[in-house]
């Protein structure tokens, strides 16, 4: 029998007394009507977030701030409760389909998380007649309000909200902005941009703030830093990219080794604590890209300007020099502000036309053909040392999106990856995880970039599946706790359901799953099995403290190649040059010294010479950890926010270009399956779709949980992960184009 608690104590913390419990947390709600609220402090009687069902939610809408009181918690530890209040209100705006009545009008939201209609008044200042109506009686107004309201029907408009549900009373809206037709050209992207709540306009102080910046280098900061304009370094970014913040060039040493040079973009020169491009940018967090549009975090003078790095134009630095070995280790590494010219825009495919011997594109980047080649060898190198090191390398096919002149959608096809691609990925992570040491050795409050160790019930779930397949990640048998379950008000007597849950932490490395990854590739269920060990392990995020990088098999890892378009990187430049300000006065210190003693301090006897023991350095924190705290936070969810914005109007884009090839049959591949049927994706498309189970009328199917299965009755045949099938397209839905698939034969 479940325990039961009653509220009593402090929002945010539970309170265990006599009387019950009662915590604070986000809630997340289900398109089908229910939640769950992710507590904002540890509850140990429960394993994971609570569960709210649709009637025990209240007025609360997704991603409100919620008290939870009534908590029951399972024997599995899986907890209940329902919603007492909201704290707070996390949507002040919601974008939806306007919709008219003479008896009402109302929006119907986009977000299918949140379950309220919002009801919009004609009469209320701010509705759909708001500077039309003039100086009319007030009668007239109201008559020209249902006009134009009824003009509206059908409209995609964007809403504040003035009057939050209760249980007596809808959500009430007055009408923000008129985005026009579903499916006007455009529209889609202002629906996804304003649905996720993206930033997408920067405020009048922010634009004349980057139009003060000059677009040229003083003499002065070009002289005191070091001058890296003769070297033949170059951008290799994609056809399509609108901001390029690192350059790279690798030279031969003496000794055989390699140097690797890699500069990023100086943003912490230009973008200033406390300013209003720092406040625009951290509260962006990040640049969102779309197929066929960018947001920016910077505004363009910055991102695609001054602090962009175009081909035969100065721009400011900061520069990461490294000396690697012949198996891929840094012997040593060089940090300094400068100043460079890149040679070349170079893209991937030119890139990688290079080192495919195209005669043309020999000839026309001649004199940097040498150094592409040693690119080659080094990224190779270091590719070598981390797999040998046990990192990760899933390679699950990304869709592109192709559109016409007019940018109409025309197709879907698979982004190809090459050694240009490898080349890139390489070297930016040799110069993150240099920095990342280089910051932590010198004792230096930092942002790190952490992947944590995958959840035991993940790992689980995922053996479970690959033994199906007759694979597994080697771990072995899994220490496990049984509990029986029953259902509340269960006959004794009645068969109780076995759940199994892991006993304690397990010993598992990254080295595992690359083992997995080497068997499964080039077979059938190498897609299908990919995509499981992706999904069983946690999402990479930022954070005060370092905890390492799984999937990386790093110890020690951050985000600093990219300040253009990702806040944590800016912050890590703002520390990485504090820090070398703080090294240059220390040194210059040190200098004093020496005059005054007469005592003289040796230099390396070789640029090859390995840095001298690290010693921690009275150098106060850049950014206190209270901040940097802050900052991972909120720099995770933007992160979060961006991705699902970007993955859901390519959803959206997919879902208009099929809607031409409704009736059409399929190759498709069954990605998961569940107690309403199992989730498709059509090989040639990259496109997801569910297959309702009421859709397969050949026989009765039983779902089978623990085998992940649907099963005739009648006869053997079964639906199971990783199965490849033939499918036809029978509907998409309105709201989000959700497409629903049968089975043909």
């Amino acid at each position: 029998m479940p325990l039961r608690y009653r509220h009593k104590g402090t929002p945010g913390k539970p309170s265990t007394t006599a009387h019950g419990t009662s915590l604070a947390g986000r809630l997340t709600c289900h398109r089908d009507g229910y939640g769950f609220v992710i507590p904002e402090e540890p509850f140990p009687q429960a394993r994971g977030d609570i569960y709210i069902g649709p009637h025990a939610m209240g007025s609360a809408m997704h991603g409100d701030r919620v008290l939870v009181s009534g908590i029951r918690i399972g024997r599995a530890g899986r907890a209940e409760g329902r919603i007492q209040r909201v704290l707070e209100r996390a949507q002040t705006t919601v974008v939806g389909e306007y919709r008219w009545s003479p008896h009402g009008s109302f929006v119907v939201p986009y977000d299918n998380r949140i379950q309220h209609h919002i009801l919009i008044l004609p009469e209320e200042p701010g509705g759909p007649a708001k500077g039309r109506a003039g100086q009319r009686p007030a009668s007239d107004r109201r008559e020209l309000a249902k006009e134009l309201a009824k003009e509206l029907d059908g409209f995609v408009v964007n809403v504040e909200i003035v009057g939050f549900p209760s249980a007596t009373q809808s959500a009430t809206g007055r009408i923000l902005e008129v985005l026009g037709k579903r499916d006007e050209f455009g529209v889609d992207v202002e629906i996804i941009i304003r649905k996720h709540h993206l930033p997408h306009e920067f405020p009048r102080d922010v634009l004349w703030e980057a139009s003060a910046i000059p677009a040229g280098i003083s003499p002065e900061e070009t002289a005191r830093r070091r001058d890296f304009r003769e070297l033949p370094i170059v951008t290799i970014d994609g056809e399509t990219a609108r901001d390029f913040d690192d350059a790279v060039t690798v030279f031969p040493l003496p000794n055989g080794h390699f140097e690797l040079q890699v500069h990023i973009a100086d943003v912490s020169h230009y973008v200033r604590p406390g300013t209003p491009l720092d406040r625009e940018a951290r509260l962006r967090g990040t640049s969102v890209y779309f197929p066929d549009r960018a947001i920016p975090m910077l505004p363009p003078e910055l991102s695609s300007g001054i602090c962009s790095l175009k081909p035969q134009e100065d721009r400011l630095v900061l520069s990461v020099l490294m000396e690697i070995g012949h198996h891929g280790e840094i012997l040593r590494a060089e940090f300094c502000e400068g100043v460079i010219r890149s040679a070349e825009r170079m893209t991937y495919t030119a890139v990688n036309a290079v080192l495919e011997n195209d005669p043309a594109m020999r000839e026309r980047y001649a004199p940097l053909v040498p150094h592409f080649e040693r690119m080659r060898d080094l990224a190779l190198i270091l590719n070598k040392k981390r797999r040998k090191m046990g990192a990760i390398d899933f390679d699950l096919p990304e869709p592109v999106i192709e559109f016409d002149e007019s940018g109409t959608m025309i197709g879907i096809s698979r982004l190809e990856r090459n050694i240009a691609h490898r080349l890139i990925e390489e070297f930016m992570l040799a110069a993150n995880e240099a920095v990342a040491r280089h910051l932590e050795e010198g004792g230096v409050a930092s942002l790190y970039r952490i992947h944590e160790k995958p959840d035991p019930m993940k790992v689980m779930e995922f053996e479970e599946i690959a033994g199906t397949f007759g694979y597994s990640l080697g771990l072995g048998p899994l220490p496990v706790r049984r509990f029986s379950m029953g259902r509340r008000g269960q006959h004794p007597g009645r068969r109780q359901q076995t759940v199994e849950l892991p006993a304690g932490d397990l010993a598992i490395t990254p080295r595992h799953y690359q083992q997995l990854t080497d068997k499964i590739a080039g077979k059938p269920e190498e897609r299908i099995l990919s995509y499981l060990m992706l999904r069983s392990l946690k999402q990479a995020c930022y954070r005060e403290m370092n905890a390492g990088h799984f999937a990386l098999a790093l110890p020690c890892y951050t985000h600093f190649t990219s300040p253009i378009r990702r806040y944590p990187d800016l912050i890590v430049h703002r520390i990485l040059r504090a820090v070398l300000a703080g090294v240059a006065e220390e040194d210059r210190a040190a200098a004093v010294g020496d005059v005054v003693t007469g005592k003289k301090r040796r230099k390396p006897s070789s640029a090859t010479a390995p840095s001298p023991p690290h010693k921690p350095r009275s150098i106060p924190d850049p950014v206190s950890k209270t901040e940097l705290e802050e900052i991972g936070i909120e720099s995770s969810e933007a992160e979060r926010r961006a991705a699902d914005a970007e993955r859901e109007l390519i959803e959206w884009k997919q879902a208009r270009f099929m809607r031409e090839r409704l009736g059409e049959e399929f190759d498709a591949l069954i990605t998961s399956v569940g107690k309403f049927g199992f989730f498709v994706e059509l090989l040639e498309f990259f496109v997801e779709g569910i297959v309702p189970i009421e859709t397969l009328t050949d026989q009765r199917y039983v779902f089978q949980e623990q085998q992940r299965q649907w099963a005739g009755e009648r006869t053997r045949r079964r639906f199971r992960i990783g199965d490849r099938l033939r499918v036809r397209l029978d509907r998409i839905g309105e709201m989000g184009g959700k497409m629903a698939f049968s089975v043909v034969g």
